[in-house]
């Protein structure tokens, strides 16, 4: 490679980060709907036909926001979680639910971006698949490694001082197929009750930060940390994970 390409790549490589940076503070002001590649430009000082040659459309340049969330996120997911012992599933799982929330209350309009109502009118491509299963796969492996070790239990309790498992009905037998598509990917060797459990607490960790981070905690929840630390720990037992 010679000097001039690999200037030339530094050089690009720095204007397409201030434009995805810019377009950043734009989601906070205008919302992913109201982003313009106009107004981007106008903002770096640089005409519109500039940016088109690192962003063709709106479409893409919100796909590489779309990307660099999921990837940033799934970063701080698997970080905190990799801090924590393999044989403690229920300190990784909770280290993991955890920093969903602290990435999302720290990047409240990327996580709206990505976790938020779509978009209108755009559809995110292919590419955007590897980095929105990052999370996934980090639960999905606390899981099946409980699972593998026999530490995954009956979910939850019974009857205040019963010292009975609780009672949870199967998943319907629609479900069967989606078990599949979850064991082939980040739910390894996991049966399906346990599979549907784990859907749905995943599903109920995101819905507690959108709770949060969109105003439906206001006058309800006072301290909000550890109430979702709570929540937390009461969707592992749900799934079966050791207390």
């Amino acid at each position: 490679m010679n000097a001039s390409r690999t200037a030339r790549e530094r050089v690009r490589a720095e204007l397409t980060r201030e434009i995805t940076q810019t377009a950043r503070r734009h989601l906070a002001v205008s919302g992913a709907a109201g982003l313009s590649l106009r107004a981007v430009a106008r903002d770096l000082g640089m005409v519109s036909s500039a940016v088109y040659r690192y962003f063709p459309s709106r479409d893409d340049l919100l796909t590489a926001l779309i990307i660099d969330g999921y990837n940033a996120i799934g970063a701080a997911v698997e970080k905190a979680e990799g801090a924590c012992r393999r044989d403690d599933h229920a300190g990784r799982w909770l280290a993991a639910c955890r920093a969903v929330r602290e990435w999302g209350l720290a990047h409240p309009h990327e996580y709206a971006l990505v976790y938020g109502s779509p978009v209108p009118g755009y559809r995110a491509p292919e590419q955007t698949i590897g980095p929105a299963a990052r999370i996934a796969v980090v639960l999905g492996k606390v899981i099946s490694d409980a699972h593998a070790s026999g530490a995954v239990g009956p979910p939850g309790s019974g009857p205040a001082g019963s010292g009975q498992p609780g009672i949870w009905p199967p998943p319907p037998g629609s479900f069967a197929p989606d078990a599949v598509r979850l064991r082939e990917s980040v739910l390894a060797a996991v049966p399906d009750d346990i599979a549907a459990r784990s859907l749905a607490a995943w599903a109920s960790v995101f819905g507690m930060v959108s709770f949060e981070l969109f105003g439906q905690f206001e006058n309800v929840i006072t301290d909000r940390a550890g109430f979702f630390d709570h929540a937390a720990r009461c969707l592992g037992r749900m799934i079966g994970l050791p207390s």
